[in-house]
């Protein structure tokens, strides 16, 4: 089969060339095509590549009380936030998505749903949560959580090249300008009426006067990014495994995806070679791994687990405890995936 696709390849090049020298007439639309490969080449080489974790939601499960499992899910939130984790999913083992998934008012919603929201209020710098999130009964433990201390979250007195806001209202009818607070004494103009809730990521230019009337610009969350700027991460859910591949919020999806398991490979970090990469994916089991995920997954069920990934790893070989906890794994992992990671967005 491959020789066959290599000798249709080798005879769409040589008609390619037979047209490209003997039609003068295509040498223009030729030329427009070479240029049109040549600019996606390129922006695919100016695309900033993303790390994503998928996590399951079945640990929360095994935490006795509300307050544990708040301390649970904020362990997770720093190892993201330390590691420059730009996408957290988190997933259910579900054949069929379910109603109970989604982040609601209600006291009694689901581990995933409970998981997505303190995930979300850490990410929140402090000055903007009051405005983004209602009082609920099950963050009422976040307070006793160490803060992230990304950069995205300033201080009073700090000025930034950019800062995250929340939209006020409209400073009048016919200024087509909206009051934003983004965290410092007094609120800044954005240069474009949004409506009032709304979380935006405002460019602070030079100016520091907050006084003038100069308005800012309000920009895309991921320009920080392109700055080389760490910017948080973004909190995704997924039914089951499959859907959290399938769903994927990134064009073209996850280029390559690993595994996390005591049964997986065992390779020195120093010798893991990760391909180049525009969307990677390190996916971390729940209670009982990542082999129970697959096998209660209808679209994966009887496949081998480490068929699902790209490749499948034991990063913790020679564990002394019988079980290692999925916030160490998480842990344990993206400091063992660092280097190799490294080593890849170099070349």
């Amino acid at each position: 089969m491959g020789k066959k696709n290599k000798r249709r390849e080798i005879d769409a090049e040589s008609e390619a060339e037979f047209v490209a020298t003997n039609d003068h007439s295509g040498d223009s639309q030729n030329a427009n095509k070479k240029e049109k490969k040549k600019k996606q080449k390129n922006k695919n080489q100016n695309e900033i590549p993303t790390v994503s974790i998928a996590v399951a939601a079945s640990i929360i499960d095994n935490v006795p009380t509300l307050e544990l499992a708040t301390r649970l899910a904020g362990q997770i939130a720093r190892a993201a936030t330390i590691f420059r984790i730009n996408e957290v999913v988190v997933f259910d083992n579900k054949s069929i998505p379910g109603q109970d998934s989604t982040v609601n008012n209600s006291d009694d919603e689901s581990s995933a749903a409970f998981f997505i929201r303190v995930l979300q209020y850490l990410e929140t710098p402090q000055y903007l949560r009051k405005a983004l999130f209602p009082m609920h009964n099950n963050l009422r433990f976040v307070g006793l959580l160490p803060p992230l201390d990304a950069p995205h979250h300033l201080r009073k007195h700090e000025w930034g090249s950019y800062r995250e806001g929340v939209t006020l209202r409209e400073r009048d009818s016919n200024s087509g300008a909206t009051l934003v607070d983004v965290g410092l004494a007094k609120h800044v103009l954005v240069d474009q009426i949004l409506e009032p809730g709304r979380r935006v990521t405002v460019a602070m230019g030079t100016n520091r006067n907050l006084d003038s009337d100069l308005p800012r610009q309000v920009v895309s969350s991921s320009k920080p990014r392109e700055e080389g700027m760490y910017w948080g991460y973004q909190v995704r859910y997924a039914h089951n495994i499959s859907s959290v591949y399938k769903d994927c919020a990134y064009k073209g999806g996850y280029d390559y995806i690993i595994g996390t398991s005591e049964h997986g490979q065992i390779i020195k970090s120093s010798d893991l070679e990760i391909p180049p990469f525009r969307h990677l994916l390190i996916a971390f089991g729940g209670l009982a791994g990542l082999e129970e995920s697959i096998e209660e997954d209808e679209s994966l069920k009887g496949k081998n687990a480490g068929d699902a990934f790209n490749i499948y790893l034991n990063t913790c070989p020679h564990q002394g405890s019988r079980t290692i906890r999925t916030e160490e794994a998480i842990l344990i992992s993206l400091q063992y995936f660092q280097e190799p990671i490294s080593r890849t967005l170099q070349s």
